[in-house]
């Protein structure tokens, strides 16, 4: 499903109403322990029980979500599975069903869009809009999020649950999201800043991670009111650079535009299952993962120049190499570069291979898309290294199309002595959605 943007045709303009615009600007919804929730949603025996989400079949992993239920009884995203088990009997553990959640995240859009147009969906679980005219008045603006929660339960489900925030940006419209969960509906007005902003803590503003927060206490802020007291060019100095300048702006109110994103890498990673930990399970999933990447390369009409490998040992420790090929989306060339880094890495670690590994990821940079190389790749149309490998890109992109028709794994390169597929189906960044022909890779 596309997401709608904000234009003209689905929104009258500011000036055709009369009088000054009110003081929200943006809609933020944030889904409430979206995985946990879709979950109960779909299975009636989870209601109202703790829940957890595993990425992986195994009890070496951590919890992706957790229900509220769960969270009541110590249990949270980031929580190891044994330590959920041991914190709470007889908790729920559910295997993640990406391609579910994807399905869900695109069902809340339709929803959502039927009362406003989708400016950006920023995560699987969140999404911006736009406000204007009377939608940026207090009382037109509390109705509209009150329907949009009645059309989410009513389309979507009653257990899929929704904090929605308005601001005078869209960074203060995200943060009053995490001022009431779940299900709740927090205001900011940009009279009241910053004041209003004095309780909360670091963890409540996007961008302020664990290190960050650890930065800050280092040069004696401690909370927000302090934070807030910085002066421009302080916070620049402690973020080192201009973002800690943008971020203080934001946080009084400024409309601050966001930088825009280049795409640098496709990569994938996967944490290994206890019984995939073996050099040669690990290999293959790792090299699968490499396919995968490959894949998506095509898809996104990029080529790479750059493949690298990443391996954390069961044991400690870990490996990190790359090397240059030419400018490729084949599958079989990048392939052969993962196998020699491979090779590489159990040259240097064999003691560490032999014990086993705890993660392996591939990615793949240097991109450039198809387009803009298309004028040196003719330059090389008379070279016949050139030819073989135009002819593999056009082999991978059959392959992919019969993937897409037969289902994943339905053709693949080389042989594999284990079944990989259970173990590296895809799975969901939060701040990535993955397109649907991804769970076809």
């Amino acid at each position: 499903m596309k997401i709608a943007r904000h234009s003209p045709s689905l929104a009258v303009s500011a000036e055709a109403f009369p009088g000054p615009l009110g003081p929200y600007r943006w809609l933020y919804l944030d889904l409430n322990s979206y995985f946990a929730s879709v979950e109960q949603q779909e299975n009636p025996h989870l209601r109202g029980k703790p829940v957890i989400v595993s990425p992986a079949p195994t009890e070496f992993t951590v919890a992706i979500a957790a229900s509220y239920e769960a969270k009541r009884l110590g249990v949270k995203t980031g929580t190891p599975i044994r330590e959920a088990r041991r914190l709470i009997p007889g908790i729920h553990v559910v295997l993640a069903r990406h391609d579910c959640y994807v399905r869900y995240h695109h069902r809340i859009a339709r929803a959502l869009d039927k009362h406003l147009p989708i400016e950006a969906a920023c995560s699987i679980d969140e999404f911006a809009c736009r406000l204007t005219g009377t939608q940026t008045h207090e009382a037109k603006a509390r109705r509209i999020a009150a329907a949009i929660k009645v059309q989410i339960a009513k389309d979507v489900g009653p257990y899929v649950r929704a904090s929605i925030g308005m601001g005078p940006n869209k960074f203060l419209a995200k943060v009053a999201t995490n001022m009431q969960k779940p299900d709740g509906l927090i205001l900011l007005r940009k009279e009241e800043l910053p004041e209003r902003l004095y309780d909360l803590g670091f963890g409540a503003i996007p961008g302020i991670g664990r290190a960050m927060t650890r930065r800050l206490e280092a040069t004696g802020i401690t909370d927000m009111q302090g934070l807030l007291a910085l002066a421009p060019k302080r916070a620049r100095h402690i973020w080192g650079g201009v973002q800690g300048e943008r971020l203080l702006a934001a946080l009084y109110g400024a409309e601050v535009e966001e930088p825009k994103t280049v795409r640098r890498s496709v990569s994938h990673s996967h944490v290994l299952a206890k019984a995939m930990r073996a050099a040669p399970h690990a290999r293959a999933i790792s090299r699968r993962l490499t396919a995968k990447a490959a894949s998506r390369l095509r898809r996104l009409d990029y080529r790479a120049r750059c493949v690298g490998l990443y391996v954390r040992f069961a044991a400690g420790g870990r490996w990190r190499g790359d090397a240059g090929v030419q400018a490729t989306q084949d599958s079989f060339l990048l392939l052969k570069t993962h196998d020699a880094l491979w090779a590489q890495m159990s040259a240097e670690c064999p003691a560490e291979c032999a014990r086993g590994l705890r993660q392996v990821s591939v990615w793949l940079t240097g991109l450039h898309p198809v387009d803009a190389l298309a004028s040196d790749l003719f330059e090389g149309g008379g070279d016949p290294a050139y030819s073989r490998s135009q002819e593999r890109e056009h082999l991978c992109r059959t392959l992919d199309g019969l993937n897409r028709r037969y289902g994943r794994n339905a053709i693949s390169i080389g042989a594999h002595k284990v079944d990989v597929g259970e173990f590296t189906g895809v799975k969901i960044a939060f701040t990535r959605i993955p397109d649907a022909p991804e769970f076809d890779e």
